[in-house]
């Protein structure tokens, strides 16, 4: 025994002198590297290759190493690699195939980075050679599709879903990749939507469909036409869309539960009893260290089933008694927001089979509650990263405002749910407790996100944009409202009282605010606004006391308008760059300031004669209901008509900026761990 452990010493000793041995993959790729076909002194040498444990770091670092024109050298020795690689994916042994298929990966990333503007080569010459390329990738994707729809192994086809986001995402600006051409001829369209209807598929490979699907949608799509907008726009399976709409709710809802969890643990402990002691003075700073990634590419997916597929807003509503068989992505929290932009992906290493439960302060849940609680956290914070996704959420809600059968569904007072949404902590306002919120139509929730949104957000920098989508889609409601003569029954007096407020703060901040912003433009909206209730509140205001408390809140409030007009007045009759736009919003407040005007003298009659000094609010109800008749009013053209949303000319900077940085953050989480091959090599260990 002795004996023998003293030559096992004495090796390592004599071994641990020498450079470690290279392992025989990196043998071959070294071959691969050099100048000649390494198949002329190995004619197995492909065949080989792809037995071998792919080592994606050494493979990708020896690409990287390469200058340009070195890389052009051995031209012919990538393209022959890239040919292999298609060939192996046809092979028996499913080892081959994994192999493969990480081995393209690797490639196609290496390359990549080499394409630079000066480089000299094109990255599709580089791969296949200018005369190969249409063959190639042709063959490329009927594998992938052969793969994805076959019977095989479900991490297989993950890594097939993995190769098709690391195709996609290899260029920041997906339009400019031009591999991406063949993807468009040669569909894989119906594979995923195959994986999209199938349950048991749908739950491994789900959330990979739904973030490539988006990606692929944005390519060149106002260049072009883009074959998977076209058949995502027409694709009226139930089935399929309703595993879209699943996959889209899993993954807002496990944002939303992550949310919720790390509030309440900054609501516990020493933070919370500090908090109290000084009372509110951290509000902000609380709020702020609650950081959950926010998911870009889902709520990209969400926009672009909305937007182009008619169909799948019965999806919105469709109640998920499914929801507890979806696998959703887990993916550890971050500390510090790492990538804010991010799309986590799951990957076979992550994934577990958490239920998604019906929201446990509703009666059931639907994709569009889900939605609108997310909507509700991003939309609190508009710096930085969450800005995309708050803006895309008001998209998102404007397609739907628009829509004449997701109003329909909104509106329906026999579809009336408990909506929790998140309330940003203030000062003046205690946290509602969830068993209070009343069951109502959704379209009531929607009207409370855009009233917290507003009363939330009057700050130094104020987001203009946002403000303006808000004003937007109430008026949209309202119009749908007045058509269908609808009478919500909703708290409109927080609505008016948020627009006044608004008013307010646009006036106390005039001059930063001109400085940076046609702020007329606003103003004229919410004028406009109270305008639509003035003219036609009497078609869709619940009560008749509720048209009462709409003139008793113009009334009190009084001195906001008359300061507004104060301030259109001196504006329109300068010759400066606002005297247009001011000029509109002084005709808008013709109706405003004749109730006014009308009202305040009655009023101040009545407390005369009555000797009161101070009246209540159901004395001045009461003057205002007993002189309506001498009251005037001018009839305002076109406060029922709005411009429909239109993308391509408004919004085109912003998606193509939004896919940019969801193609950047997909691809970092394509690291090599998410490519691990453990599970694989132990799912295909044996070959026969």
């Amino acid at each position: 025994m002795a004996q023998i452990e003293k030559k096992v010493g004495l090796l390592r000793k004599s071994s641990g002198s020498k450079k470690p041995l290279k392992e025989k993959v990196v043998l071959m790729y070294d071959e691969i590297f050099a100048k000649e076909d390494p198949s002329k002194t190995n004619p197995r040498f492909w065949d080989e290759l792809f037995l071998m444990k792919v080592n994606l770091e050494y493979l990708e670092a020896k690409l990287e190493s390469l200058d340009g024109e070195e890389l052009m050298k051995i031209k012919d020795n990538i393209n022959s690699l890239f040919q292999h690689c298609i060939q192996a994916l046809g092979a028996d042994h499913q080892i081959r195939v994994v192999n493969s298929l990480q081995t393209l990966c690797a490639l196609i990333r290496g390359v990549h980075q080499k394409n630079k503007p000066t480089s000299g080569f094109d990255i599709i010459n580089m791969l296949m050679g200018f005369d190969k390329a249409e063959l190639r990738m042709k063959n490329l994707m009927e594998s992938l599709d052969v793969l994805l729809c076959g019977e095989g192994s479900e991490n297989l086809k993950s890594l097939c879903l993995k190769l098709l986001l690391c195709l996609v995402t290899v260029t920041d600006n997906i339009s400019q990749n031009t591999i991406l051409e063949y993807v468009m001829i040669n569909s894989i369209f119906e594979a995923m939507l195959q994986i999209l209807s199938n349950p048991p598929s749908r739950r491994e490979h789900g959330y990979d469909c739904v973030v490539l699907l988006a990606l692929l949608v944005n390519y060149r799509k106002y260049e072009s036409v883009n074959p998977y907008i076209v058949k995502l726009s027409i694709v009226d399976d139930e089935n399929t869309l309703n595993g879209m709409g699943l996959v889209i709710a899993c993954a807002l809802f496990e944002y939303n539960t992550q949310y919720r969890d790390k509030e309440e643990e900054n609501q516990t402990g020493f933070f919370s009893a500090l908090t109290n002691m000084v009372g509110s003075m951290f509000i902000a700073d609380a709020d702020e260290k609650i950081s959950v990634q926010t998911n870009e590419a889902i709520l990209l997916a969400l926009y672009e089933a909305v937007h182009l597929n008619r169909n799948f807003i019965t999806v919105l509503a469709q109640s998920h008694p499914e929801m507890g068989l979806v696998t959703v992505p887990i993916s550890p929290s971050p500390t510090t927001p790492t990538t804010p932009l991010g799309t986590t992906p799951p990957s076979s290493d992550v994934m577990s089979p958490t239920e998604l439960p019906l929201d446990a302060d509703v009666q059931t849940s639907n994709l569009l509650i889900t939605f609108l609680k997310y909507s509700s956290i991003v939309m609190q914070d508009t710096k930085e990263h969450r800005l995309n996704s708050g803006k895309l959420c008001l998209i998102i809600l404007t397609c739907i405002a628009e829509d004449q059968y997701a109003n329909a569904f909104l509106h329906d007072d026999n579809m009336n749910f408990r909506v929790n949404l998140h309330r940003m902590p203030m000062r003046h306002r205690k946290k509602a407790a969830d068993k209070n919120i009343p069951c109502r139509p959704l379209v009531c929730a929607v009207l409370d996100l855009m009233v917290e949104f507003m009363v939330t957000h009057m700050m130094k920098e104020f987001p203009m944009d946002l403000y303006t989508r808000c004003i937007q889609i109430v008026h949209k409601l309202l119009c749908y409202q007045k058509k269908c003569r609808v009478r919500l029954h909703y708290t409109w007096r927080e609505l008016w009282s948020a627009l006044i407020n608004l008013l307010k703060f646009l006036l106390s901040n005039e001059t930063v605010l001109l400085a940076k912003y046609n702020i007329f433009t606003l103003i004229l909206m919410v004028v406009n606004l109270f305008n639509m209730f003035i003219t036609y509140g009497d078609t869709f205001l619940p009560t008749p006391s509720s048209y009462d408390e709409l003139y008793y809140e113009i009334i009190r409030m009084h001195q906001v308008f008359d300061n507004l007009y104060s301030m259109v007045l001196r504006l329109s009759t300068n010759a400066g760059q606002w005297k247009e736009p001011s000029s509109k919003v002084t005709h808008a407040l013709v109706n405003v300031r004749a109730i006014i005007n009308h009202f305040n003298p009655k009023i101040e009659s009545y407390a005369a004669v009555n000797h009161i000094s101070q009246l209540s609010e159901e004395q001045v109800l009461e003057v205002v209901r007993s002189n309506y008749d001498t009251l005037t009013l001018k009839l305002q053209d076109g406060l029922d008509q709005y411009e429909r949303y239109s993308e391509q000319h408004r919004e085109a900077a912003f998606f193509k900026e939004l896919a940019r940085s969801i193609s950047i953050n997909v691809r970092k989480n394509l690291a090599f761990n998410t490519l691990s091959q453990e599970i694989l090599l132990k799912e295909f260990s044996t070959i026969s």
